[in-house]
């Protein structure tokens, strides 16, 4: 039974405030029906007695309350979910804005989803391959995972993100994988290279795109990832799709839940971000994951520029509480050519271990990693020597690691954004720059595999 009340008392910005109200509960959705028939939409923010306070989401311009009612429509912003959501452009609310025909859904749900079970998750142990080497080969992606990557202003993650979402794949099952993908809050010239991206490449066959802009309303833009996520649990959990979802640009997120906090008069927290940050991030990002007695998966990539590239903000600081890792982009090695600029020494995955070895991605891939890690930062450690000391000031071995450095950012983590490599291709190049160091250096490889793999020196 729809409530309907004539009592608006009073609008003050995106607010409104209804009286004389009952039974209406936090988060429900309103509309607020006009004399000449037009309809706004909004939700319930607080509930305070018999008041009402309702957040509006196209803004209260024109609005006249003294002949306006206020419908509650009894329930929370929902998603309309079919499996045929695959290749079609929604915008944050859901509405198909690609020109094509309504969804017809199959059910309707609750854009907040369900909390998984702790008891009833299922560890993370799955190689997905996104063909990027400086993430396959050494900070690896595994199904389920919450994997962000932290950026900057002008740094190149659009491209980055476009290139992931086109080439990410699970090894032998690649006609069950899918992806969401969800831009929040950025622009239309942004807007306009994802969705021509993913046509031109075929890419949008499998993907669901969410687009929220940055002239659309904030209360949209915190709806725009939960949509997003609802879409991908529906085609993990009921479809048996392994579903990757990208979320670009948290920034923008965290920005909007602010500028609603500061409406509602809340206290203010860090940087005057709301003090429920930590959590209200935390209801997205833990929707990722794996659930036992179900075939699919949610894993989840987060975009966050990084305000002054602050790594100690509140939004990446508490992202990287509550996720399993970072990609981390560089802008020195932007600055030297290098593309992706992922600057692999802070970045981190957590679960790699997990998902890398014989019968995954390769037996000797773990010994690499280490043993490329371990090069690369004493290569560093030399060139910074040499700048301040001087080349002589170096070892012959000092020497071979400066070149394996240089050699490494621009053959191994630089690749371009239209370059997709196999994890075979990964780990072989690794191989071939390994070369280059003495093979009394190669400590932390097991012989078994050095004798296996490392290239035959050319006659």
């Amino acid at each position: 039974m729809l409530k309907e009340y004539r009592t608006i008392k009073e609008v003050v910005g995106p607010l409104m405030l209804v009286e004389g109200v009952s039974g209406v509960k936090y988060d429900e959705l309103v509309e607020i029906v006009q004399e000449n028939g037009e309809t706004r939409r909004g939700k319930v923010l607080e509930v305070n007695g018999d008041k009402a306070l309702v957040q509006l989401f196209e803004g209260a311009q024109g609005l006249k309350i003294a002949t306006s009612k206020a419908r509650f429509l009894g329930h929370g912003i929902e998603l309309g979910v079919s499996y045929d959501m695959l290749g079609r452009v929604f915008d944050g609310l859901g509405n198909p804005i690609d020109g094509g025909p309504p969804l017809i859904p199959e059910k309707r749900l609750d854009i907040n989803g369900a909390p998984i079970n702790p008891a009833a998750r299922y560890y993370p142990q799955e190689f997905i391959q996104t063909g990027i080497s400086a993430i396959d080969g050494l900070n690896t992606l595994v199904r389920g995972q919450k994997l962000p990557v932290f950026s900057g202003s002008g740094l190149p993650h659009a491209q980055l993100a476009a290139q992931i979402a086109r080439q990410a794949k699970v090894l032998g099952g690649e006609a069950n994988f899918a992806v969401v993908f969800a831009a929040v809050g950025i622009t239309f010239e942004e807007a306009d290279f994802f969705i021509s991206d993913f046509k031109k490449t075929g890419a949008i066959d499998r993907t669901v795109l969410f687009i929220n802009l940055a002239d659309d309303p904030a209360i949209e833009r915190i709806a725009t990832p939960r949509m997003a996520l609802t879409a991908a649990e529906y085609l993990a959990f009921e479809k048996d799709l392994h579903v990757l979802v990208i979320i670009t640009d948290i920034t923008n997120y965290a920005e909007a839940l602010r500028e609603i906090s500061a409406a509602r008069k809340e206290v203010p927290g860090r940087r005057g971000y709301p003090g429920y940050l930590y959590t209200d991030l935390a209801t997205m990002y833990e929707r990722a994951g794996r659930i036992k007695g179900r075939k699919g998966s949610v894993t989840q990539i987060p975009i966050l520029s990084m305000p002054e590239d602050d790594k100690t903000h509140p939004i990446p600081d508490l992202t990287g509480y509550i996720t399993e890792g970072q990609i981390i982009l560089s802008r020195e090695l932007l600055r030297k050519g290098i593309t992706p600029p992922i600057d692999v020494l802070p970045s981190l995955s957590r679960l790699k271990d997990k998902g890398i070895g014989a019968g995954k991605t390769r037996e000797d891939h773990a010994n690499t990693m280490n043993q490329l890690f371990a090069a690369y930062a004493r290569g560093k450690d030399a060139k910074e020597l040499s700048v301040i000391l001087g080349e002589a000031a170096l070892s012959e071995v000092d020497k071979l690691y400066a070149k394996f450095a240089d050699a490494f950012e621009k053959e191994y983590v630089s690749q371009g954004y239209e370059t997709n490599r196999t994890i075979e291709e990964t780990l072989d190049l690794g191989w071939k720059l390994l070369k280059i160091l003495p093979r009394t250096e190669l400590k932390r490889i097991r012989e078994e595999y050095i004798d296996k793999y490392l290239p035959a020196d050319e006659e």
